[in-house]
């Protein structure tokens, strides 16, 4: 009986710690916290616009104060600011994306601002200092290609005001149209697949909140105590 009392006395005392232990706030992710991620979402200037979102798996984990605070396996959520097409003549094609948070498979999601920026790791090359990824535009040898395809249009064109046999001269200009409209497309737009590797890096602390249902994909429930 006595056993009894002192191992319930003793529950009784341990109990405000380990609750305190419970509530202590998650450590912060600090600014300049690098993220390797893939993207799971398929992103391009041709398809997306403003706010649209875009979902990435992240790779290593994340450290902040000596443990480690995201698991790699999370899901990043992000969105995109900016994305101009390009141009018909000349102009790149640019896109902007921003990370806003990382959910765990637990549920739990730490929020911040993310820019994407060069790396190693990452074939995508970002302009600027805002995290701007541009399309590799036209080519000089396409633009020569072009304008030779087009006086071949025009020459087309005389010869069948002159008198030429339209439907030859005809179905000869739409094979051209067509060939210009490749090229005019070809590596014009900003096409990032899934599986492309990216890094962000916060330009504001990493904080817990409650993770959100509303914002990207959802993230499967995994219960980690469980056999």
């Amino acid at each position: 009986m006595t056993n009894r009392i002192t191992t319930l006395i003793l529950a009784l005392l341990a109990a405000p710690a380990l609750l305190c232990a419970s509530e202590a706030p998650k450590p912060v992710l600090p600014a300049g916290t690098r993220v390797s991620v893939q993207l799971i979402s398929m992103l391009s200037s041709s398809a997306d616009r403003e706010g649209d979102l875009f979902t990435a798996q992240v790779e290593d984990p994340i450290f902040a104060g000596g443990i480690q605070v995201i698991p790699a396996g999370s899901t990043l959520r992000g969105h995109v600011t900016f994305v101009k097409p390009p141009g018909r003549v000349k102009g790149k094609a640019e896109m902007r994306l921003v990370a806003d948070s990382i959910v765990m498979k637990n549920g739990h999601e730490y929020t911040f601002t993310g820019q994407l920026t060069n790396s190693a790791e990452s074939p995508v090359k970002v302009k600027g200092n805002e995290g701007t990824i541009q399309g590799k535009g036209k080519s000089a040898k396409d633009a020569a290609k072009e304008s030779g395809i087009g006086a071949a249009i025009g020459a087309g064109g005389g010869a069948i005001a002159a008198g030429g046999t339209g439907a030859l001269y005809g179905a000869g200009i739409g094979a051209v149209a067509g060939l210009i409209h490749m090229l005019a497309k070809h590596h014009k737009n900003v096409v990032l697949q899934p599986g492309t590797s990216l890094v962000f890096v916060l330009t504001s602390p990493g904080k817990e909140a409650k993770a959100s249902k509303t914002k990207g994909a959802s993230v499967p429930f995994v219960c980690e105590s469980c056999g």
